[in-house]
């Protein structure tokens, strides 16, 4: 017998991406609301007769679905940031750490990583739980996204006749709501400085941390920094670290590489016995960085093959 499944907010973007990748699945039947979609004895139905719904509201709006759920066998994964530092939900980036996996297999509440902190928590956890990043360490992460980051607003305004800028640099207060969420996870103590920009493009990301290497304790090796990421994600399926000959042979790399995919590839650039490094995260905001990860959720908490539905 299918689980059932209620997307709460299927007509966003990133609804629509989870929609598109379970409605063809015959492990699983989703609850559509159509035109009913707003009526909250609708909604409160769906939310609690679903063995699993997926969140894509606003953090308000999130919150208040989870306040509708009383069935308590119901799994809900939330897609908004509301969530994410809340040591009630489980973090939902399986390869995160050695028995993440597990904890989300087993949890009710999973809260689906932001797009930007899959990219700099899967470059940075590992170097910080290796000794080579100290956790008092002040990190700075530089990242570019394609406008479907943004929602439909910012999709709209890109897609206009007139045009947008090719590339907007933004959060410039310095207070961006993934911050909390970058630092929590990373195991860092101060907070993140993070500079994120949207490029004249649909979807994909690069996230990029730069380090000197001189300045850290030890002054570990271009070489060291990728063992450590090596290490960490030996045997992953949707996660992977390019080989530094074949980063050393890149000129360029362009943020819509995995586009369509749950894939995450992460490079260290850098010259072999040099005091520098980039860290650079490629990766899909819509798939891994959103949907696709939703997904692997899903499958993990009900038990199903974690790759089925995703590429």
């Amino acid at each position: 017998m299918p689980h059932t499944i209620f997307i709460d907010g299927e007509a966003g973007t990133t609804g629509l991406e989870i929609r598109e990748r379970l409605e063809a699945r015959p492990d699983l039947e989703l609850l559509l609301l159509g035109d009913r979609r707003r009526d909250v004895t609708a909604r409160r139905e769906a939310l609690n007769s679903a063995d699993a719904v997926i969140l894509c509201l606003p953090d308000d709006a999130a919150k208040e679905a989870v306040s509708m759920i009383e069935n308590l066998s119901v799994r809900v994964i939330d897609a908004s940031t509301a969530y994410r530092v809340d040591p009630a939900w489980t973090y939902g980036f399986a390869e995160m750490a050695p028995g993440q996996r597990e904890k989300i297999a087993g949890a009710t509440r999973v809260s689906n990583p932001g797009c930007y902190p899959t990219g700099f928590i899967g470059l940075v956890r590992p170097l910080v739980s290796a000794g080579i990043i100290p956790a008092s360490w002040p990190v700075s992460v530089n990242a570019v996204s394609g406008y479907s980051g943004g929602g439909k607003a910012m999709i709209a305004e890109f897609e206009d006749e007139q045009g947008a800028p090719p590339f907007r640099a933004y959060g410039l207060t310095l207070k961006h709501k993934h911050v909390p969420e970058m630092t929590r996870h990373t195991g860092l103590e101060r907070d993140v400085l993070f500079t994120p920009a949207v490029g004249a493009y649909r979807q994909g990301m690069l996230v990029e941390v730069p380090l000197h290497l001189g300045a850290l304790p030890g002054s570990p090796s271009v070489e060291a920094v990728h063992g450590a990421l090596t290490e960490a994600y030996a045997g992953q399926r949707f996660v992977e670290v390019a080989t530094l000959e074949e980063t050393e042979a890149m000129t360029g790399i362009a943020p819509e590489g995995l586009n369509g995919t749950n894939r995450m590839r992460l490079h260290v650039f850098g010259d072999r016995g040099g005091s520098q490094v980039r860290l650079v995260a490629l990766l899909d905001n819509l798939g891994k960085g959103a949907s696709g990860a939703a997904v692997q959720n899903l499958n993990l908490m009900l038990g199903l093959d974690e790759a089925a539905g995703l590429a």
